[in-house]
């Protein structure tokens, strides 16, 4: 590393004026990629009459994507510079959205689909690792919780607001509005990039969190609740990622228009937000794995409630389950990515990558289920909750092999 480059630049280091503006980088990061990449499902069932399987196939696909683009993403982040990672991921985003508004084929869709997947995860890591690195333990719990509201409450007003959208201005405005919001982001970039090389070194003694230390110390060692987290947060995006690419036809079981499939289907995102809220305020469920393994519990009825649904009351009660039980277990991973070793652009490429791996298995498991047994479409629903059982078995056989 040259010496005359500013390390705020490669190691993430700010002022809390400099930090407000990573945090409005990730809002403007979730806003424009939670419209493009969930609605990217509605845009393939009317364009390409997509049914379910081909979109929980292009969903596996993206997973696949991502646990590779994720993975090298964090790499290239923590040798080259968060910043240098967030404008060029927004950048490329916002110039593949920009090509696939002009074009009119399945595959050449998809091969946009697939390119603006990688370039995200240029951004998701390196703007953790911007949020995270350098911070004492208690300011981490205070970041970890703005950086989780931040993201989830913007994508849950994308996703509310997305389906009036996608009615009101036309399937197009799936590539448009998400590329005005990158270069908004990537010229933010730019600017953070040369007002951090003029900030002089934050005073690391203060701390700005009113919260107190994590609490007393857990018979697991930190480094198990990483690795359990790294296993529950995965399978956690394998329900998400099974859930979303079945909306559509979720919607039209319901007779939803898309501007009210939103409005409905987005009630989970914004539960997420609350339940983010409230575990940024409440530091004692770090480290413990009661809270980890009943919220994996619960994720598993609720997102069989999801996909069973026959009534909207149901739908709803599933939803908020599901959004609680969402809630810790992504913090869990983050929080436990953030708070155990030194190289957060790396781990956050990991906590990124793991994510993808159940990306790719949720859909992929419920789109052979469907193509195998096409007259149960209950099957896709039993596949992936088998999984998630035999998911939770390997949590508790980690937690006790841990102990023994």
């Amino acid at each position: 590393m040259a010496a005359s480059t500013p390390p705020f630049i490669h190691r993430g280091f700010t002022t809390p004026k400099l930090k407000t503006a990573v945090f409005l980088l990730e809002g403007l990061n979730s806003l424009s990629t939670t419209y493009f990449f969930y609605y990217i499902y509605f845009y393939m069932r009317e364009q390409f009459h997509f049914a379910a399987l081909q979109n929980l196939l292009l969903a596996a696909s993206m997973g696949l994507l991502q646990t590779v683009s994720a993975y090298y993403g964090g790499k290239f982040a923590q040798r080259y510079g968060y910043l240098t990672s967030v404008r060029m991921g927004a950048a490329l985003m916002a110039m593949s959205f920009l090509v696939g508004s002009q074009l009119s084929g399945v595959m050449a869709t998809v091969a946009v689909v697939a390119f603006s997947n990688m370039a995200l995860y240029l951004t998701w890591p390196a703007l953790e690792a911007l949020m995270s690195e350098g911070e004492p333990r208690a300011r981490l719990q205070s970041l970890v919780g703005i950086y989780n509201v931040v993201w989830a409450v913007g994508g849950a007003v994308a996703y509310f607001f997305g389906g009036d959208l996608l009615q009101s201005w036309g399937p197009k405005s799936i590539f448009y509005a998400p590329a005005a919001v990158l270069v908004v982001e990537a010229a933010l970039t730019i600017w953070l990039e040369r007002e951090g090389e003029r900030q002089p070194p934050p005073k690391r003694e203060t701390s700005l969190s009113i919260l107190p230390p994590v609490g007393e110390a857990s018979p697991i060692a930190p480094a198990v609740f990483l690795k359990m987290a790294w296993l529950a947060n995965p399978l956690a995006y394998l329900t998400i990622n099974t859930f979303v690419p079945t909306i559509p036809s979720i919607a039209a079981r319901f007779h939803f228009a898309p501007r009210t499939a939103g409005f409905v289907c987005s009630i989970w995102m914004f539960v997420r937000a609350a339940a983010f809220i409230f575990l940024r305020l409440w530091p004692k469920w770090h480290y413990r794995f009661r809270f980890l393994a009943g919220s994996y519990l619960l994720m598993v009825v609720s997102f069989a409630g999801l996909l069973l649904a026959r009534k909207v009351e149901m739908l709803v009660l599933a939803q908020i389950g599901f959004g609680l039980s969402i809630g810790l277990i992504y913090y869990s991973s983050l929080f436990y990515s953030m708070d155990v070793g030194e190289t957060k652009g790396e781990h956050g490429g990991i906590h990124e990558a793991a994510i993808g791996l159940g990306n790719a298995s949720g859909p992929g498991l419920a789109a052979g289920a469907l193509a195998f047994f096409p007259e149960s479409p209950g099957s896709a629903t039993a596949a992936v909750c088998g999984l998630l059982v035999a998911g939770l078995g390997v949590l508790y056989w980690m937690r006790y092999r841990q102990s023994n």
